[in-house]
């Protein structure tokens, strides 16, 4: 991964009618922690779609600018504008630039956007992205498998887990769901 994918770990987990997206606080310049509280999550079009980012910080504002700008164009609805931002990214000579990774989720979908033009949604519903995303991932397929616990409470812990493995992850987690 390049160097500007050591900034974040996010983690989408959709579970039992729940979807919920958790980042953590750090954001690291080489072997340096910069800043320990930084939101990496949100909730935007109307508190309906659920946005994280992995990679450089400016620019995952620009991108959630324009997901949300696609989200409006086309009604709400999260593949299309998925798409429609994907194409853009891979195309725009300013957008692909970017360094970045998107993970976002509505009621019924749950999407990895990148810079390449890709459009993922993952068989099972757990995306995990950034230095720290398989360890999230992994903590989460097992708390998926094998505890009682709801979308929040499994994103939460599963991002804690990887806190505890990753050094470019810590444990100022911040959490959204629907």
């Amino acid at each position: 991964m390049p160097d500007a994918f050591h900034a974040t770990t996010v983690l989408c987990v959709r579970h039992r009618d729940q979807v919920a997206i958790a980042g953590d606080g750090q954001v690291t310049i080489g072997a340096t922690v910069v800043k320990a509280g930084a939101r990496k999550v949100r909730k935007i079009h109307h508190d309906r779609v659920l946005a994280g980012f992995a990679g450089a910080a400016a620019d995952a504002f620009t991108l959630f600018g324009r997901f949300e700008a696609k989200l409006e164009e086309h009604h709400g609805n999260l593949p299309r504008a998925a798409v429609e931002l994907a194409k853009d990214w891979r195309t725009d000579r300013v957008l692909r630039r970017l360094e970045a990774l998107l993970a976002v989720a509505d009621r019924e979908h749950s999407l990895i956007v990148s810079g390449t033009g890709d459009v993922i949604e993952p068989d099972d519903g757990l995306i995990g992205i950034g230095s720290g995303g398989p360890f999230a991932l992994a903590a989460a397929r097992a708390l998926v498998a094998h505890a009682d616990l709801d979308a929040r409470a499994i994103a939460s812990a599963a991002m804690q887990v990887a806190a505890g493995i990753c050094i470019y992850t810590n444990d100022q987690i911040s959490v959204e769901h629907l």
